[in-house]
Order: structure tokens, then C-alpha cells, then sequence
């Protein structure tokens, strides 16, 4: 049977189509200049378990609104020293998840962000996030250009919560307005300093970092190889910084 439809009957049709497809856009689409809270859905990260990305994958806040990022309690869940890792250019918080295990393991809790550029200005709003979870002080550990801002970061006078500690791995004496150097010379907590020899500047820069640091617990490691940044862990690191940790910022 064929059902025939007259003008109106089409014009009806044709409107109901496009307010269906535009509600449809609408509901889908999201303005580019629209904020992002804290309330968004945090990203998953393909490098996460499913449970992983369930339970700590979250929106920490920060200068420009939220960076995306994976926190974790200690394995017993009572922790009140945090570490908050600060990827490499290029980078991600992937390159931290192999190893935060052995962290949380050792009786700290684990926060990584998301940051495309330098994490020192970042990082007072993410203390403050921590501080919110219990957390009583932090060790700031950062990766080539992370390093390098999470030193310019422990150089300020006040910060939401202690910085008992800083890790550097690969960390150069500046990148855009960090001045490393200069905040070594401000930096009385212990400081950890690492590069492999045949990584160039970066062994340097470590070097000179060290000799530069008023830290009066501070710590040069030069390893073979010419790895870079988070990779270090994998090269002998590892062990390093968890002894590192131990002497200086027990976890409990």
C-alpha cells in the first residue's frame, strides 16, 4: 500500500527531522570555550586498569581550570606524605605508572598530572587538592622539564602544604621561566639530582644543579647510559629515590 503524504504533511516531517538532529548536536557538542570543573568526567588512560581508571583517575585543579591526572593512596590507605610526579615534555602520566607501585607499596600516596608546560605554577592548587585528602606534606618528583619546575616550585616561600623533598630526574638548569639554578640556592630541603652520563646537557645540568644546591641532604646520581627522564627508574633509579624517601621522608 502506498501512503501518500501532502506538502504540509512533508514540511512537518522535514522540521521534526532537523530539531531532532540539532537537540542531537547540541547535546554532543562541547563549546570550546566552555570551563571544565572538577565535576567533568576525568579522562581514562589507556595505560590504567580498568579499576585503576575507575578509582583514580581524576580532575586535579590548577591555574587554567583542571589538568587530568591519576592519584592513589598508599597500599595500607593511611598515608600522609604524597608524591606528585611532572612528566617530560612529550610525556604523560604513563610514564610514571610502572613504578608507582613500588611507591605506594613503600607507604606514600601517588598523584601524576597532565601538564603541557611547566608544572610550577600548577602545583600550589594541587598541594591544596592533596591537603584535601588527608595528605600533611609532599615530595615533589618531576621529569627533564618537571624536574626543572617542580625545583622552581620548592623554592617558594609559602606552598599549601610542606614540600618535604624533591626529586629531579634529567631535570635542566632552566627551561622557559623556570630558573633552576636559582632555586637551588633557595632549597634547604633534601634534593635528589639524577642523569645518565651520556645524556647531554642533562648529566651537566645535574652536575651543576648539585654543586649549586645549599641543601644540606642532597644527592647526586650519574648513571651509565643515555636514558632520560621517568626512564631513569628503570636504570637503577628506583631503588635510589625509595632509599632516598626512607632516610629523609618516611612515609609514616
Amino acid at each position: 500500500m502506498t501512503v501518500k503524504t501532502g506538502k504540509l504533511g512533508v514540511a512537518a516531517a522535514v522540521l521534526a527531522v532537523l530539531v531532532a538532529a540539532g537537540c542531537q548536536s547540541v547535546g554532543s557538542r562541547v563549546s570550546p570555550s566552555a570551563p571544565t570543573s572538577t565535576a567533568d568526567p576525568a579522562r581514562r588512560f589507556g595505560c590504567l586498569t580498568e579499576e585503576q581508571n575507575r578509582t583514580g583517575s581524576i580532575n586535579v585543579p590548577a591555574v587554567s581550570g583542571v589538568r587530568p591526572g591519576y592519584f592513589q593512596q598508599s597500599d595500607a590507605g593511611t598515608a600522609k606524605v604524597a608524591l606528585f610526579f611532572s612528566h617530560q615534555l612529550g610525556g604523560s602520566i604513563c610514564d610514571w605508572v610502572p613504578y608507582l607501585k613500588a611507591f605506594t607499596a613503600a607507604g606514600y600516596a601517588v598523584l601524576a598530572t597532565e601538564e603541557p608546560g611547566s608544572p610550577a605554577r600548577d602545583v600550589p592548587a594541587a598541594l591544596t587538592w592533596l591537603g584535601g585528602k588527608g595528605i600533611t606534606k609532599a615530595v615533589l618528583i618531576g621529569a627533564s622539564k618537571g624536574g626543572t619546575g617542580s625545583l622552581e616550585a620548592a623554592a617558594e616561600r609559602s606552598t599549601p602544604l610542606p614540600v618535604a623533598a624533591v626529586v629531579s630526574l634529567s631535570g635542566p638548569t632552566n627551561y622557559e621561566g623556570d630558573r633552576a639554578l636559582v632555586a637551588v640556592a633557595k632549597i634547604k630541603a633534601p634534593v635528589f639530582f639524577a642523569a645518565e652520563q651520556d645524556d647531554s646537557p642533562f648529566a651537566g645540568d645535574a652536575k651543576d644543579l648539585y654543586a649549586t644546591s645549599v641543601s644540606p641532604a642532597k644527592t647526586l646520581k650519574i648513571y651509565p647510559g643515555s636514558r632520560h627522564g621517568a626512564d631513569l627508574l628503570a636504570d637503577g633509579a628506583l631503588n635510589d629515590v625509595l632509599a632516598f624517601l626512607a632516610q629523609n621522608v618516611p612515609a609514616q
